[in-house]
């Protein structure tokens, strides 16, 4: 058995001292333990969706719909989760999708999750809207730990080439432009308590230490300037009228890998090949941005077949254990980003907690993988799964 996998030996030994783990292993747990945890407005901001939240729901349900059919009798012995991904080796298919704001969460905010995912040798892609700035992250992370940068695209065109050779000076490899965020959708669960972060000064960060914002705001953000700064971060934060042009734009100014994020229909994964992008991900912001929109899962198929393996195909949105990830795998990703899981994790024991949430995610993998006859991901096919059947 793997070091993956054998955490959960591990846990088995542990309780020969009567040694539990300190949060559950079936992850979908996470959610209300963490709702006891957080304050009404984080809770609400972190697990809340677009609407009446029937897209999040969708993405969950699409998960169901489809049953993983094991095959016996295959040498599993030795097995190997390891993939590269966009020129980034990692361990497991499994990367830390970008979450703003995580200081609401957490004090340590995205520090510790930079620690708890270097920890594991796993790729954290850090948000635009971080509590910490860039460089603080990758200095939590350390030398040498796999990072990704998450762009929410400015108006401000000189702000966006600086974040992007921020990024680039701090070590991140790869690029991932957000394209379903240019204006944020009608949250109902912000909205009744009027709770919107970013006013209070939480996830502007790394606008705030930028040389071209502060030189927007008269200088570094003090409490003299703090008034204008956030008017400007609401002036500048999304960028509603970008097209499918504007991404020459983002090969003048980044020679890394790019993969555009919010990808959903064929059509629009055909134009991110066209216009020589690396990567796809196919997410729906984890039901965030519209409601009634199709599940993730379910536009996953036909944009990988769009993409016929002419860029990394990866996923967002609604994973929640091991067996959610094969089922991605399956059905056409490369790797899966992870959210809302480690989110909760944080929220419930700091790097500690986010460190246990990516242990069982990839334990589980590796231990489904296995128990359904195959040893590496790239053996997962759509024939690996069957739909469910429908209830008379």
């Amino acid at each position: 058995m793997s070091p993956l996998a054998d955490f959960q030996n591990s846990i088995y030994l542990e309780g020969l001292g009567d040694v539990r783990p300190g949060l559950p292993t079936d992850l979908t747990r996470l959610e209300g333990l963490a709702e006891g945890v957080l304050s009404a407005q984080a809770f609400g901001y972190v697990a809340g969706a677009a609407g009446s939240e029937a897209t999040a729901r969708a993405n969950r349900a699409a998960f169901d719909r489809w049953r993983i059919v094991p095959r016996m009798l295959r040498d599993v012995a030795e097995r190997d989760l390891s993939v590269d991904v966009l020129g980034t080796a990692m361990p497991a298919p499994v990367l830390l999708a970008p979450i703003g704001v995580q200081s609401i969460l957490h004090p340590d905010g995205e520090l510790a999750t930079a620690r708890a995912a270097a920890a594991e040798g796993l790729t954290a892609v850090l948000s635009t809207a971080a509590s910490h700035s860039m460089e603080e992250v990758a200095e939590a992370a350390g030398d040498g730990a796999p990072r990704w940068y998450q762009l929410y695209w400015p108006k401000d065109r000189d702000l966006a080439v600086s974040f992007l050779d921020r990024a680039r000076a701090a070590g991140y490899t790869a690029l991932v432009v957000t394209l379903d965020t240019f204006t944020l959708a009608w949250r109902p669960r912000d909205l009744d308590r009027a709770y919107l972060p970013f006013l209070r000064g939480v996830g502007v960060a790394n606008y705030f230490a930028d040389p071209v914002f502060q030189r927007a705001v008269g200088g570094p953000v003090t409490g003299a300037n703090r008034q204008a700064a956030l008017l400007h971060w609401v002036a500048n934060f999304g960028n509603p009228s970008l097209t499918w042009d504007d991404l020459a734009f983002l090969r003048e100014h980044w020679d890394g890998p790019i993969a555009l994020k919010g990808i959903q229909h064929p059509d629009d994964a055909r134009r991110a090949v066209e216009a020589g992008m690396d990567g796809v991900i196919v997410s729906n912001h984890g039901g965030r941005q519209v409601d009634g929109a199709v599940a993730a899962l379910d536009a996953l198929p036909a944009v990988a077949a769009a993409v016929g393996g002419r860029a990394c195909v990866l996923f967002d949105s609604g994973v929640r254990t091991g067996a959610d990830i094969v089922k991605a795998l399956a059905l056409g990703a490369r790797a899966v980003l992870v959210g809302r899981p480690y989110a909760y994790g944080l929220a419930l024991g700091g790097q500690a907690g986010v460190r246990h949430v990516l242990r069982c995610l990839q334990a589980e993998l590796e231990l489904t993988l296995a128990l359904s006859g195959l040893t590496r991901p790239g053996q997962l096919t759509p024939e690996s799964l069957t739909s469910a059947p429908v209830p008379a």
